[in-house]
């Protein structure tokens, strides 16, 4: 039998790695470790020795964009001695002899990846990967199969990465290891320290090579105020006051997701008491869901684009809605810029329901300015990612809040709240 040579020598974090992978598993890793490439070759070796004849094995980074640029050419590279494969270049995928696949997604299109089945799959730097990707596109893939799961990646504050590996740390049923480069061995002494040199930030220098979850995500807007939150304990179990009404604030989208933000406010609290989140669903279902929660409301507020009118209907999402029964008030035209800077001079009044805003609180500390590879410094203005829409939400929120109107009353009438 001819002998096929990989050309992937694994180092020793990368073979502990393959020699304990169970069905569920989370890597944390420093940077230049080699995860990816450590990762991709177990897919490699899952395709080559399964008993499927169908076998299908998938690559997700954040980004499609992310997922070439990092992984296809080492996939290729990989992948290169061996007989009998096919390289499909638009749909990123290679086909082996004996059928099985590995394909490359980003988790930007989560509809690229429903309805498939899965195997095996890696999802890479996954806290930069909506929250609930796994749980509605990856999971209902999975069962049945008998799959394997590698949620990876390298520190950004405490998000769901970092809870995934809390949660499971101690489950015999994970396999969850932290490679800190002061401890793998694989980067010099001399390497460490120009590294930390050329970061010149050391809570950076610790999250990147010493896999820190406890400082800021570099580059977030709001991180240090929610921490704030956190340690004035302005976070927690909050109940709602059925006397006073409920301001929603929306980030609209068609194709893409929908966020409200439901705040109550009283003198010069505002209280965060509930987040909703949906894709791809009608006005009708957004409104249905406010009648359902039962709350007592006084304005819905919304971005100017509401306005527009569609080519289909000729009428605008502001005039479909009054046909529904919500009357909206537009929300002042600012630049991104002044919104943010709104946030962050109202998150020092706020109070959240933590059972019923989690998911805003964490896109709040997750929100951040977009990266520049090329000249290695933060553009101007923020990554549009996972985070996205609930931060626009609550940047409505912050733009809105001296607008509100002022009760007459609790009784629920006509009231109007202005006590700021």
């Amino acid at each position: 039998m001819k002998q096929i040579i990989i050309p992937y020598q694994p180092r020793t974090p990368q073979l502990e790695i393959h020699n304990n992978l169970k069905k569920r598993n989370v890597i944390v890793a420093h940077r230049r470790m080699g995860k990816t490439t450590c990762l991709l070759n177990e897919l490699i070796k899952r395709a080559l020795t399964t008993q499927k004849t169908d076998a299908r094995y998938y690559y997700v980074a954040p980004f499609l964009s992310q997922a070439k640029a990092i992984a296809w050419d080492f996939l290729k590279y990989y992948t290169k001695n061996l007989p009998n494969i096919k390289i499909n270049e638009t749909e990123l995928r290679i086909d082996f002899h004996n059928g099985s696949r590995i394909r490359l997604f980003g988790a930007d299109n989560p509809d690229a990846l429903r309805g498939l089945y899965i195997d095996g799959i890696v999802l890479d730097e996954y806290g930069d990967i909506k929250p609930t990707f796994y749980t509605e596109v990856i999971l209902p893939a999975t069962m049945g199969r008998d799959s394997f799961v590698v949620f990876a990646g390298t520190p950004k504050g405490q998000n769901h990465f970092f809870d995934l590996y809390e949660q499971n740390k101690d489950n015999p049923d994970f396999f969850c290891k932290t490679y800190k480069a002061s401890e793998t061995g694989l980067l010099t002494p001399q390497e460490l320290a120009e590294a930390k040199v050329l970061i010149g930030n050391q809570d950076l220098y610790n999250q990147e090579f010493e896999c820190d979850f406890y400082g800021s995500v570099h580059g977030a807007y709001y991180a240090d105020y929610i921490k704030q939150a956190e340690g004035e304990k302005r976070i927690g179990n909050f109940n709602y006051d059925p006397l006073l009404q409920v301001y929603t604030f929306w980030d609209l989208g068609i194709g893409d997701a929908t966020a409200i933000t439901f705040a109550q406010v009283i003198n010069r609290e505002i209280r965060i008491i509930d987040y909703y989140e949906n894709n791809g669903e009608s006005l009708t279902h957004y409104i249905q869901t406010l009648q359902q929660k039962g709350y007592l409301y006084a304005e819905h507020f919304a971005p100017h684009d509401i306005e527009v009118r569609e080519f289909t209907s000729g009428k605008s999402r502001l005039e479909i809605a009054q046909s529904l029964g919500i009357n909206f008030r537009i929300t002042p035209r600012v630049s991104i810029e002044d919104g943010i800077n709104a946030v962050r001079s109202i998150l020092p009044r706020c109070f959240f329901d933590k059972n019923k805003t989690d998911y805003l609180i964490k896109c709040l500390k997750n929100y951040k300015k977009e990266w520049d590879d090329k000249r290695q410094v933060f553009k101007s203005y923020p990554l549009h990612d996972w985070s996205s829409h609930s931060a626009d939400s609550f940047r409505y929120l912050a733009v809105n809040i001296d607008n509100l109107n002022k009760p007459q009353d609790r009784s629920g009438m006509s009231n109007f709240i202005n006590e700021l």
